[in-house]
């Protein structure tokens, strides 16, 4: 039976996180990429969102590949970094958006920051903890897309057994690319959530959908707002 406590993102052919494909969530989660924080100023606003993403990718394999975060005793620390480089690259706003679907337009704005706080804390449950290994996989870029102030790159991410389709939605905010959907093997993240949401508000209803997300977050330990998109 379909366990309904928590909304659980899935990877292609129906895994959970909890499966062998944590790792490539892990590295999707780390990937999902745009240019740097609002402090980077004119150089970010010019790159492009491919750039942005190889920029990304760049400083996640190096904190990946640094041998004495790879210490059992630096795997905490090895995670939090993951988490300053992901949490500035996301925009979480509208990931909470399009994951909620029409319910989101009928939120208030106080309502609505609560929701992204709370998504925030479950998107960071579903890779903290999982990055215990690294097997050298490569990526490769494919294309760009652009339309407006919308972006897609599709990029394969090879490893030594099977190779992964991942392609990055980013949306460009305020001269910023940043991410709001990473579609797996032809999987959205985003539309995941949403089929979930949906049928937990059908199910327990708006106010239920928010008690099992703060139930949730109770468990993860305290997470700092994001920047606003």
């Amino acid at each position: 039976m379909r366990n309904r406590n928590l909304p659980q993102a899935h990877c292609g052919q129906g895994h959970r996180v909890s499966s062998p494909c944590a790792l490539i969530r892990v590295a999707v989660m780390g990937l999902m990429a745009v240019v740097m924080s609002a402090g980077a100023g004119v150089a970010a606003a010019a790159e492009t969102p491919t750039e942005a993403v190889k920029r990304t990718i760049a400083e996640v394999m190096h904190i990946l590949g640094n041998e004495e975060l790879r210490q059992p005793s630096r795997a905490a620390e090895r995670r939090q970094e993951i988490e300053q480089v992901v949490r500035h690259r996301v925009s979480y706003e509208e990931m909470s958006k399009r994951s909620l679907g029409l319910r989101w337009y009928e939120l208030s704005l106080p309502e609505r920051q609560e929701f992204v706080d709370l998504f925030v804390e479950l998107s960071r449950d579903t890779f903290a903890g999982k990055i215990n290994a690294y097997t050298d996989e490569q990526i490769a870029y494919l294309s760009e897309e652009r339309a407006e102030n919308m972006a897609e790159v599709r990029t394969i991410l090879s490893g030594r057994k099977t190779d992964t389709r991942l392609d990055f939605r980013l949306a460009d905010r305020f001269g910023n690319w940043r991410v709001y959907d990473v579609v797996i093997d032809g999987a959205s993240i985003v539309g995941n959530y949403r089929a979930q949401f949906t049928s937990l508000i059908r199910e327990v209803s708006y106010a239920g959908l928010l008690e099992r997300l703060r139930a949730k977050a109770l468990v993860v330990k305290a997470f700092e707002r994001p920047a606003a998109p």
